[in-house]
């Protein structure tokens, strides 16, 4: 586990990063939330269930999923933003575009979570580097309408990590400081599941950045059930990313992973016990 803070907040045990999609078409709770009262009740109830951060967003990028104009994203997302940065919830901003970034920091979010890892839009990095705001880097290979049909690695882990080194030297280089920087390597994004878990099983890799990680593998995996039938297959591999040395988890059990996380440092402070 990494020390030091992340948007303020420490690092000496994993973080929750809780997930509200204004959307009616997100892969997993598509439709939930579309609705400014029910997205803000939602993020204020993750706070409750021990989330540390709120992850606002309001496009979908599952597969196949086609992008909606710039002032829609902005009417979804800005009023849940400023509602849960009003009363002093850490937000995360989950958009490509630098405008939607913009708006939202100036609504008192505190990170931006690109997962284009400020590339899509040419001025996002600028937006980042003049702002105090904390970013995430993500992986993904293709664009969401086509990153199913581009999961091809020679290397998988080495191509990630790679690409995730080159954006976070060019976020140095524009003046983001690396202490704003987290990376994501991107869990099913334009990755098959051999893929997903040759990440997983080599998260040590990625932090030789000296950079906190993040994954976001919740209702990922066990795609034989329904979205919200996953949780089994959820916890496993958060827990086993924590294990491997992650900072943050992106979920939508928030109460749950809480609870596993919470028996995980029982778990390490018992054996700290028995051998120090």
């Amino acid at each position: 586990m990494m020390t030091g803070h992340f948007a303020g907040l420490p690092l000496d045990h994993p973080l929750i990063m809780g997930i509200v999609n204004v959307t009616p078409d997100s892969f997993s709770d598509g439709g939930e939330t579309f609705d400014h009262k029910l997205a803000i009740e939602r993020g204020f109830k993750q706070i409750q269930e021990g989330a540390d951060i709120i992850d606002v967003g309001g496009e979908s990028t599952r597969p196949g999923s086609v992008p909606i104009s710039l002032e829609e994203e902005i009417k979804r997302v800005l009023p849940v933003v400023k509602a849960l940065a009003e009363e002093g919830s850490v937000v995360s901003i989950d958009t490509r575009r630098s405008n939607v970034m913009r708006k939202a920091l100036d609504g008192g979010a505190k990170i931006i979570n690109d997962i284009s890892a400020l590339t899509q839009d040419a001025c996002s990095l600028k937006i980042a580097a003049a702002s105090e705001a904390s970013v995430v880097l993500m992986h993904m290979k293709g664009r969401p309408y086509s990153m199913a049909n581009n999961a091809e690695y020679v290397n998988v882990v080495k191509e990630v990590n790679e690409y995730l080194g080159s954006r976070i030297m060019a976020c140095l280089g524009a003046g983001v400081e690396k202490h704003r920087i987290c990376i994501d390597p991107g869990i099913g994004f334009g990755k098959s599941p051999k893929h997903n878990f040759q990440i997983l099983d080599n998260i040590p890799e990625f932090l030789q950045h000296s950079c906190p990680v993040m994954v976001g593998v919740s209702r990922k995996f066990g795609l034989h059930k329904a979205s919200d039938h996953r949780l089994k297959e959820s916890i496993s591999l958060a827990l086993k990313a924590v294990q491997n040395g992650i900072s943050i988890l992106r979920v939508h059990d928030v109460a749950e992973t809480r609870r596993a996380l919470n028996g995980l440092i029982a778990d390490r402070n018992d054996m700290k016990q028995k051998f120090y």
